[in-house]
């Protein structure tokens, strides 16, 4: 019988054999996207979030999505097919993500 610990280690596993990125790259990316999640979580939360904080997220969006294209552009990473099509696509998402936020905050400043 395995523990939960043991599953998530295997499936962390395989998916990182499926997309080809390293261990560093999956794990820097899942710890630096929960702290992210969770301060966009707060931000979300909160009945008129300011402005100012939510022009960061915007920026952060467009700086995740630009870092994205550019490691696969340049050659960062060496992800395979199946990597390679997932951070596109996570990039078209969080490219999706701000040009909604930015609508928003272009919306609400027009009152």
């Amino acid at each position: 019988m395995s523990t939960p610990a043991i599953k998530v280690s295997s499936s962390s596993t395989f998916l990182r054999r499926v997309l080809a990125l390293d261990a560093a790259v999956t794990g820097g990316n899942g710890i630096v996207l929960l702290a992210y999640g969770v301060a966009v979580g707060f931000l979300a939360a909160r009945p008129a979030p300011p402005s100012g904080w939510v022009r960061v997220v915007v920026v952060a969006n467009v700086a995740w999505v630009a870092a994205s294209l550019c490691a696969l552009l340049f050659g960062w990473l060496d992800p395979s097919t199946a990597g390679m099509v997932w951070i596109l696509l996570q990039a078209a998402v969080v490219a999706g993500f701000a040009a909604l936020q930015a609508v928003g905050l272009n919306r609400r400043a027009r009152g």
